[in-house]
């Protein structure tokens, strides 16, 4: 089977507990938005689970609040990733988006929720939780992935103008077995 994500990733997997609870926190605020005003709150729901991600620069209210963070992965070859704006939040959560639609829709909505909306929500969960960097299906498409947010890349823990290198080098000073011991070889 041919997999559609780039080749590993610089960040390790975020904490699925975390990712969840930030979810549910999202998918409460959506379902008060949903219930508050009766004709327009399942769009308004929709769209807060649409731009949710772009909001505060990676985060939702939910991921704000239990630390993690959406990043968009680095381009091949490209050292540092950043936070996911409004384009990536629309293409990670447009099927949870749609899961907030079908509320809104009477009768068929609740068969459409149970039928098609827990489906993708409980798949979305085994693919984030099989995954090695935790991907889902809008990571794929949004080339994205969600990080604890006091976890900084290989990448990032060096400054943008040294250049990263593949075998340690020697420390700078002297060179080995020049000095021993306080005297100078010559």
């Amino acid at each position: 089977m041919r997999d559609a994500r780039r080749e590993g990733s610089p960040y390790p997997k975020a904490d699925l507990r975390l990712r969840g609870l930030a979810r549910v926190v999202d998918l409460a605020l959506a379902f008060a938005l949903a219930n508050a005003a009766r004709e327009a709150g399942p769009p308004l729901a929709a769209l807060y689970l649409l731009f949710a991600d772009g909001l505060l620069q990676g985060q939702s209210l939910g991921k704000r609040l239990f630390g993690v963070r959406a990043m968009v992965l680095p381009a091949r070859g490209g050292t540092r990733g950043r936070p996911a704006g409004y384009r990536e939040s629309v293409l990670r959560n447009a099927p949870f988006a749609l899961v907030g639609l079908f509320y809104g829709l009477s009768l068929v909505g609740w068969v459409l929720l149970f039928v098609v909306g827990v489906p993708i929500v409980a798949f979305e969960a085994y693919l984030a939780w099989r995954d090695p960097f935790g991907h889902r299906i809008g990571d794929i498409f949004a080339d994205t992935q969600v990080v604890d947010g006091k976890v900084l890349s290989k990448a990032e823990l060096v400054p943008p103008d040294v250049p990263l290198r593949t075998a340690a080098a020697p420390p700078p000073g002297p060179a080995a077995g020049a000095v021993r011991r306080g005297r100078s070889a010559a």
